[in-house]
């Protein structure tokens, strides 16, 4: 289990964020953008801007570093890796490992040989999800992983997720505006909005009875017209 006891994060003397949760194994953190989700991951992974001024307490058996103890899945897998460099060389681990994660992620080993811009969006964000487990990481941080996706691609995207939680044993924090998405593979869910937490709870009991409105209007603009798996 990791809690973040507090992160509160501040540009001169206003408050952007100011929160506390726990991860028991795969917590969803939504809301609307400019809520402070993406403040959040950025402070987790220590590279808020200079400007601002954050304080992070927290509770785990790893010291929080990216690239160590916490892995990163941006949003979008396209401007992730250098278009130049060959996938083989993007990843910084013995070749083994990195074998071992590339058929994992359900890739096939020639794609090492190719660059960035010779693969398709769904085959990028496989590899930047194996460059994000390189090191082994007690946390996995996702931001918004599947919204430059097609929805086929995303559904395989969030099913790998789920079989590497299991084989590698990582906790997860999955960050996003879409509700669907993350009730696929997030058992809690925490709402955020205007940098405070306004409802958290398990992902069924948050999407069968919201108690805040905003939850309420978030819930109802992600499943309007959609048919989800349940």
């Amino acid at each position: 289990m990791i809690t973040i006891k507090k992160l509160h994060i501040k540009l001169e003397e206003r408050t952007l964020v100011n929160i506390a949760f726990t991860i028991e194994n795969s917590l969803a953190l939504i809301g609307q953008s400019g809520s402070g989700k993406s403040l959040t991951i950025k402070a987790l992974l220590g590279m808020l801007p200079k400007s601002m001024k954050y304080e992070l307490e927290y509770d785990a058996d790893f010291e929080f570093v990216a690239g160590k103890g916490i892995g990163f899945v941006p949003q979008n897998p396209f401007t992730a890796l250098s278009p130049l460099t060959k996938i083989k060389k993007q990843f910084f681990v013995k070749q083994e490992r990195v074998l071992t994660l590339i058929k994992e992620v359900g890739l096939d080993a020639s794609l090492l040989e190719r660059f960035p811009p010779e693969l398709s969006g769904g085959q990028l964000q496989r590899v930047v999800i194996a460059m994000a487990l390189e090191n082994h990481p007690k946390l996995l941080l996702l931001d918004e992983p599947t919204t430059a996706l097609d929805p086929d691609t995303k559904e395989h995207i969030l099913m790998l997720l789920q079989r590497l939680q299991k084989k590698e044993h990582f906790k997860m924090l999955f960050v996003t505006h879409d509700i669907a998405s993350a009730k696929e593979i997030c058992h809690d869910v925490c709402v955020i909005h205007n940098g405070i937490l306004v409802e958290n709870g398990t992902m069924a009991d948050v999407i069968a009875n919201p108690k805040k409105e905003y939850t309420k209007r978030l819930i109802a603009a992600n499943f309007a017209n959609r048919n989800f798996r349940e």
